[in-house]
């Protein structure tokens, strides 16, 4: 059976997404709450810090039919996939990284051991049409990462991504694959189905912030790079175009406040790279030692906002 909070947080995600309302704001009412049944039963004292206006919103737009679908689609995850596991930012196991995070998800369903994100963490990400080169590279990174103990976030996508986490598994390390559809749905692309296998097998972790039967959406995979970035240290780029959507998780990951990483054979060829590569936050390095060396190095801080736009 879901626990009660389980459900209680997941019908006020399901009314945040039928109000249109972002599902982060669902994970700092209930964090400030203290508890998702506390808000659902309208029984806060008034002095937790939440937004009360939003708290009756989500409340009065819930129903006992939310209740009872929320309670029926975990039980029927736990029967049909019971190697999933549901975090949400109530629990102890939900990873440090995201959780500081201001846009973080409010749960996320777990195949594999996610604790991998509480220690040292980093996402390699990049185009789906990489260069030949651009490939090796990426696979070579992830191996030198993973070799060193770090493991490497990606999402599962075709090319940077499907190299990154191939590298990481090879060099007997471990990887977090970040879904851009829900756990249950079957995995996109098709072709890396055998490799999100590998990666739950190899110690790994596949994950999703979605309704577990969601299927890919034009919406999802931006959300996705959100949590991707959020789970990781740092972010590397290894190649992407100037409206890929790791150029999308680049800006995100200096939002974040983290450090990002920029390939130097990128910088060379975008310009997009070399702009973010003047940012306070921002690094251009050619392999992982340079990534784990400045890692070890820095501390990075938000830098202000008007920076980290376009």
């Amino acid at each position: 059976m879901a626990s009660s909070e389980h459900v209680a947080l997941l019908v006020l995600v399901q009314a945040a997404d039928e109000l249109g309302v972002a599902r982060h704001r669902v994970a700092r009412l209930v964090e400030g709450a203290g508890s998702a049944l506390r808000v659902l039963d309208d029984r806060l004292s008034g002095f937790e810090p939440v937004d009360t206006t939003l708290a009756g919103s989500l409340r009065r737009h819930a129903t006992a039919d939310h209740l009872e679908q929320v309670g029926a689609m975990l039980d029927r995850l736990a029967a049909e996939h019971p190697d999933v596991e549901l975090v949400t930012v109530l629990d102890e196991a939900y990873p440090t990284t995201l959780r500081r995070t201001s846009d973080r998800t409010p749960a996320l369903f777990v195949r594999g051991d996610l604790a991998l994100c509480q220690r040292q963490a980093v996402a390699v990400v990049g185009t789906r049409r990489p260069s030949p080169g651009g490939a090796d590279q990426a696979a070579r990174l992830a191996r030198g990462l993973a070799a060193a103990g770090t493991t490497v976030v990606s999402g599962l996508a075709t090319g940077i991504d499907t190299a990154a986490h191939r590298g990481a598994v090879d060099a007997g390390g471990r990887t977090v694959a970040v879904l851009g559809h829900g756990i249950a749905a079957p995995i996109y692309p098709a072709q890396n189905t055998d490799l999100a296998h590998r990666i739950v097998a190899s110690g790994g972790a596949v994950v999703s912030q979605f309704w577990p039967q969601a299927p890919p959406t034009p919406a999802t995979f931006p959300l996705r790079n959100v949590t991707t970035s959020g789970l990781a240290a740092g972010t590397v780029v290894i190649e992407a175009g100037e409206t890929s959507g790791a150029r999308q998780q680049a800006r995100k990951c200096l939002e974040h406040g983290k450090q990002l990483f920029l390939l130097e054979s990128l910088v060379t060829a975008e310009p997009w790279a070399r702009s973010y590569a003047e940012r306070p936050g921002a690094v251009v390095v050619r392999d992982s030692d340079d990534v784990l060396t400045h890692l070890a190095a820095s501390t990075v801080t938000a830098p202000p906002a008007q920076l980290v736009l376009g």
